[in-house]
């Protein structure tokens, strides 16, 4: 997969891109708060955008060993990034660099 220049990996990242990183943080957030893993409708609503790219984005996520999945099971993502390499979702465009 090419990128994008704004989608530059950081070396502080593990090798996932900003946005990777944010969709990597939204299953984490997603399966501990609801104990199941995220359909990709969820992610369709949390990142507001089509259908086809949340799944393309699940089968980069699954290339590049980020995540596992069952074939024809929904709701089987498993995450295999430790939740310590994760990066702080941002959530509702909250900013932690700007003071409240």
């Amino acid at each position: 997969m090419s990128q994008k220049s704004g989608a530059a990996r950081r070396p502080d990242q593990k090798g996932f891109t900003d946005k990777q990183g944010q969709y990597l943080a939204f299953i984490y957030t997603y399966a501990h708060m609801f104990r199941r893993p995220p359909a990709e409708a969820d992610m369709q609503r949390h990142f507001r955008v089509s259908s086809p790219s949340v799944h393309q984005m699940v089968v980069t996520l699954e290339r590049n060993g980020f995540i596992r999945r069952q074939p024809g099971l929904p709701r089987s993502i498993e995450l295999l990034v430790a939740p310590e390499l994760l990066p702080i979702l941002e959530w509702l465009e909250i900013n932690p660099s700007k003071s409240l």
